[in-house]
């Protein structure tokens, strides 16, 4: 489902995901899903939601030295509310690493190139091939190409594990594969330590 568009509001995704399934109630509605999403990701109260379990994939010292390289040139393009975005970077300490953030109030979600587009404005930067656009998804790459920057992929820890039990390279997995036929000319491995290298360090 993720190698397909459509795939940057958590809600939609998952109401597709349980519309796929023949066997499960096919009315469900987008205000049914989205409050029992909510429930499981922001907790009850009483349980910690997912939003609080989740971890940063790439190492500090990798963000710090992204941070070092390109400065104040560094947005968020997420299709998650902005609440959740601003939590997220305040709970691991990102939120003065990042100069902009686009998310789900903004406008229209990837593959419109909107997003990006509108990142690019805040930051005060032209497209170019120069501008690099980081993605795991189909429609991350789509929207930056559409913008006419560079999309670069980068695979999921899960689908990195499973190719590497099976022996296969970390860009081998249907994803990965799908990012590459929208337009990736890369997809990099979990993590961004080889994203550092894509910019020059004038130091």
């Amino acid at each position: 489902m993720e190698s397909q568009s459509g795939c940057n509001n958590d809600w939609v995704l998952s109401r597709d995901l349980i519309l796929a399934d023949p066997n499960v109630k096919q009315d469900v509605t987008l205000d049914e899903v989205t409050e029992v999403f909510e429930k499981f990701y922001q907790g009850d109260g009483i349980n910690p939601g997912l939003c609080d379990l989740e971890t940063l994939i790439p190492s500090m010292e990798t963000m710090k030295e992204l941070k070092r390289r390109c400065g104040a040139n560094i947005a968020i393009v997420t299709g998650r509310p902005k609440k959740d975005c601003d939590k997220f970077l305040k709970l691991h300490n990102l939120d003065q690493m990042i100069s902009v953030t686009v998310c789900m109030e903004d406008g229209p979600p990837k593959p419109d190139p909107f997003p990006i587009n509108r990142a690019l404005q805040l930051l005060g930067v032209q497209p170019s091939k120069e501008v690099i656009m980081v993605g795991d998804t189909p429609d991350d790459i789509r929207s930056a190409i559409a913008s006419g920057c560079r999309g670069v992929g980068v695979a999921t820890p899960e689908s990195a594990i499973v190719s590497e039990k099976e022996g296969r390279a970390h860009d081998s997995c249907k994803l990965s594969i799908a990012m590459k036929e929208c337009g990736a000319d890369i997809v990099l491995e979990p993590g961004f330590e080889k994203l550092v290298d894509m910019f020059a360090d004038e130091s």
